[in-house]
């Protein structure tokens, strides 16, 4: 995509405008398609008449077939011109397509974790697909119709003019009620398709969270009520979908038929005309050529009122996705900082007036491995999320005397790595999945993470394709495969939520090994529920009932009893055996 200095992705004629040469070969095959399409009338009624002089005695059959071949002939030149015209209309709604497409993935993925998550995955699909294409379809529509609507009409209404200006007047003077028809149901047009696009927006959320969730929601014995939820949404679904549907559907005809009530004063005074009574004198040809073109005239008004429908429809549309279409701020690479000192003074989170933990201090160097502990649902995973700054907490995160809340968003993305629960994978390589597009080998983090020799085995080896959110692998496999991502974009930081929870006992002991070594010039948190390499560590926080308690494994030992309960229940030792 060439880069434009003044092109503005928040205004629509911009789009229009760096599409220029498309839309210039569509004026001209337009040009030559809608003026062409005059002939059909003037052939048809010379046709008409052919015959009529024929029956007559005064043509023969000959002149009739020089007729059919010129008419043939104009028709493929008129044609042609359409397939040009209609080729590049494709051509540039494909290229708005691709260019609003990658200017609102562009802002999507630059934006926090948090306002994803509030805006939802099923909205941000509406918006990425089903908004974008209705918006680009009402461009199409839009420049189609220009040429296809606009110069036609004209053409056809200085015809009609040409061959009885009184009658011409009379009969188009019903074709203007159905644009009054149509601005006049704009905003319940709008309003039937915003509707539309939140109800959908909403199935679409509520649709993943039953298929992500349905195990979940079966265990706990809230099935039940969540499919009442979701028919709910179906059902609202349902009905703005009819309602917008009746709105798009049913009133075109209408349009139409206000339009060709015309045709009736046409047939009454163009008899006359014919009968050399009425205002103009018309033979056969004159008669058929001009009820010819009313009914073309009338055929593309119609499409006009159908035009406003699309257009309204793009702008509702148009108005959801503005808000990302601004141009992509340029990433420069990040620059990652040198290994520094991890400060916490009285750190603290609540969510709400709530507590989580509160009275933290430690402080970390380069090479150690700090380990996060305790009962369920204690903060764990909290004080993890903390060190990425998706929400304020209380005291001081300090990293190399640096608040880590005064970072900016690129500073701390450079500053730390972190690994949650959701491995988060991709449906694309085993290779791509780890590299996440940088150039060097994914193997050593293959091994690193204890997955080379399986993915070795695999049928494509590292070009194999793992599905959907990693679904052609194991628990444990996803999870080193997470764990082989983040480890091959290393941090000076380095948080890990529980690496370890689907993996055997040898497996997660060869990759705190090689944890151990990596982590030489780093610091990591390692949040687990499994204590077995605790004694290794350099310190342990515990947490429990919202506070925390800091020290050596030999320390927790002898002061916390409930550390103590767990270290030993898991490893069978007792006291400081094996610490």
């Amino acid at each position: 995509m060439k880069k434009d200095k003044s092109f503005r992705p928040d205004r629509v004629l911009s789009y229009f405008r760096v599409e220029w040469f498309p839309l210039l070969l569509v004026t001209l095959s337009g040009l030559v398609y809608n003026i062409g399409l005059l002939a059909a009338p003037w052939f048809e009624g010379r046709l008409a008449q052919c015959l009529a002089d024929i029956l007559g005695g005064s043509e023969t059959a000959a002149q009739m077939a020089l007729l059919v071949l010129a008419y043939i002939a104009v028709t493929l030149l008129v044609q042609a011109a359409r397939f040009i015209k209609r080729f590049y209309v494709r051509r540039f709604a494909n290229n708005i397509n691709r260019r609003m497409k990658g200017i609102l993935y562009a802002n999507l993925v630059r934006q926090s974790r948090a306002a994803l998550e509030k805006e939802g995955a099923g909205e941000l699909m509406t918006k990425a697909i089903s908004d974008v294409d209705d918006c680009v379809e009402g461009m199409r529509k839009f420049t189609t119709e220009v040429f296809d609507t606009g110069v036609a009409l004209a053409g056809y209404a200085v015809m009609l003019l040409v061959y009885d200006w009184r009658l011409a007047i009379l009969g188009l003077l019903f074709t203007p009620v159905s644009y009054v028809c149509a601005a006049g149901m704009k905003k319940p047009v709008q309003r039937a398709g915003a509707a539309y696009k939140k109800a959908a927006g909403a199935l679409s959320s509520a649709t993943l969270d039953r298929a992500r969730n349905a195990v979940t929601y079966r265990i706990y014995g809230c099935e039940e009520a969540r499919m009442e939820k979701y028919e709910e949404a179906l059902s609202l679904y349902e009905k703005t979908a009819v309602r917008n549907n009746v709105w798009q559907s049913a009133l075109p005809p209408l349009y139409l038929a206000a339009s060709e009530a015309g045709t009736l004063f046409i047939l009454w005074f163009g008899a006359k005309n014919v009968l050399g009574t009425g205002w103009s004198s018309w033979d056969i040809a004159a008669f058929t050529t001009f009820l010819s073109c009313f009914t073309k005239l009338v055929v593309k008004s119609s499409k006009v009122a159908k035009l406003f429908n699309a257009v309204q429809k793009a702008e509702v549309s148009w108005k959801r996705i503005k808000p990302l279409m601004k141009t992509p701020e340029q990433l420069d690479a990040l620059q990652i900082p040198a290994a520094q000192d991890v400060t916490l003074k009285e750190l603290a989170f609540s969510y709400g007036e709530e507590p989580v933990f509160s009275g933290l201090s430690l402080t970390a160097h380069p090479g150690d491995i700090i380990g996060i502990t305790g009962p369920v649902a204690c903060g764990k995973s909290t004080l993890g999320r903390v060190f990425l700054c998706e929400a304020p907490y209380q005291g001081s995160v300090c990293f190399g005397g640096r608040e880590l809340s005064n970072l900016t968003p690129r500073q701390i993305a450079a500053t730390v790595g972190y690994l949650g629960h959701d491995p988060e994978l991709s449906a694309d390589t085993v290779q791509n999945n780890v590299l996440c597009g940088s150039e060097q080998d994914a193997m050593p983090w293959l091994a690193a993470a204890a997955l080379k020799e399986e993915v070795l085995a695999m049928e494509k080896g590292t070009e194999t394709v793992i599905g959907s959110g990693g679904t052609r692998l194991s628990g444990g496999q996803a999870q080193r495969l997470a764990l082989a991502r983040t480890l091959a974009h290393p941090r000076p930081v380095l948080v890990l939520d529980d690496p370890f929870s689907a993996l055997d006992r040898s497996t997660e002991d060869a990759i705190f090994a090689e944890l151990q070594a990596y982590a030489r010039d780093k610091v990591v948190f390692l949040i687990s529920h499994r204590l077995y390499h605790f004694p290794q560590m350099q310190q342990i926080i515990f947490m429990e009932g919202g506070r925390t308690t800091v020290g050596t494994h030999e320390a927790l030992m002898a002061a916390v009893p409930v550390y103590r309960q767990l270290y030993e229940s898991q490893t069978g030792l007792k006291g400081g055996e094996g610490a």
